[in-house]
């Protein structure tokens, strides 16, 4: 009898340190958000507020706008000056219009055809001199006539020439780079006028709006806060003497008051400092030892896991 008595009283210190030792593998926790606060780096009056706190919004979606008017401006004044940089290499870059071509030309045959009659009249005079029927000064006459004729023709065949010709080539380089240039402005202008107009970096639950249409909007300050499903994160504390059942990778078990279903999550991060007190004090035998920070993700993004809801964490293994 005495041996049943004991080996009873054995038995039930077993299961009562069994049930200890299992609460005191459960770490109490809570839920925290990355969230994404999306502004634009330049400031403005808020014109146009597309979303609402509590609503779903996919990737790209618009969120919200900026008053534009003075980027659409500049971005129209570039495009403007784009335009007169590439007709002004374009200018360069050819040969003249046909009808100037053709006016040259005209130049070049009526100077050629003095040169014929100029070429006539010295051979004649030379030969008049020469048989003493005129003085030897129509003959200088004769001679600087023809000469003139020659220079002018030689004159309009290089203008003619220089007519198919294209601009030189510094010239043609710095309309280049102006050109260039002015692309340049073009590009940067058009890039502040988008930075106008947010979008949603990502899908996600619009978590709060910070402005109303109508405010000013300082430049980078955010205007939405998203929270995309995958930024939720478990963060939980445990004892130092339960730090090394824990190592990076490691799956542990979520759960919470209410939930469906308890959460798979990966551990993330493990704090290398201890704290002497958790921020959030959830038992008060708690407070005086010294615990480690841990941080997990759920492996798959769960809606019912939301910012700073309590919960219970621990071992995968443990809660089978």
């Amino acid at each position: 009898m005495i041996g049943l008595r004991t080996c009873a009283a054995v038995l039930v210190a077993l299961l009562a340190s069994a049930c200890g030792q299992q609460r005191a593998n459960v770490y109490p926790g809570y839920i925290e958000a990355e969230f994404v606060r999306v502004g634009a780096p330049l400031g403005g009056t808020l014109a146009k507020l597309a979303v609402r706190r509590g609503d779903q919004v996919q990737a790209n979606a618009p969120l919200f706008a900026l008053e534009s008017e003075q980027e659409r401006a500049a971005r129209e004044q570039a495009q403007a000056q784009l335009v007169q940089a590439q007709a002004n290499l374009a200018n360069l870059e050819k040969a003249r219009r046909p009808p100037e071509i053709a006016a040259a030309q005209a130049q070049l045959a009526q100077a050629q055809a003095a040169q014929a009659q100029s070429e006539a009249d010295y051979v004649r005079t030379q030969k008049l001199v020469a048989d003493k029927f005129l003085p030897p000064q129509q003959l200088d006459a004769a001679i600087a006539n023809r000469n003139r004729d020659r220079a002018r023709v030689a004159e309009l065949s290089a203008q003619v020439q220089l007519a198919h010709m294209p601009a030189r080539t510094d010239e043609i380089a710095a309309s280049r780079a102006q050109m260039k240039a002015a692309n340049d402005a073009l590009a940067q202008a058009q890039w502040r006028l988008d930075q106008k107009t947010q979008t949603a970096p990502a899908a996600g639950l619009v978590f709060d709006t910070l402005y109303r249409e109508g405010e000013w909007v300082s430049a980078g300050a955010p205007v939405v806060s998203l929270l995309p499903p995958g930024n939720v994160k478990v963060r939980f504390y445990v004892p130092e003497p339960m730090l090394a059942a824990i190592a990076p990778g490691q799956i542990v078990r979520v759960h919470c008051d209410g939930c469906a279903s308890d959460v798979d999550a990966r551990v993330s991060f493990i704090a290398p400092n201890a704290e002497y007190t958790p921020p959030v004090i959830y038992s008060r035998e708690n407070r005086a030892k010294l615990v480690f920070l841990i941080e997990a993700r759920p492996t798959t993004p769960v809606p019912f896991l939301r910012p700073g809801l309590p919960v219970e964490v621990s071992l995968r293994s443990q809660t089978r």
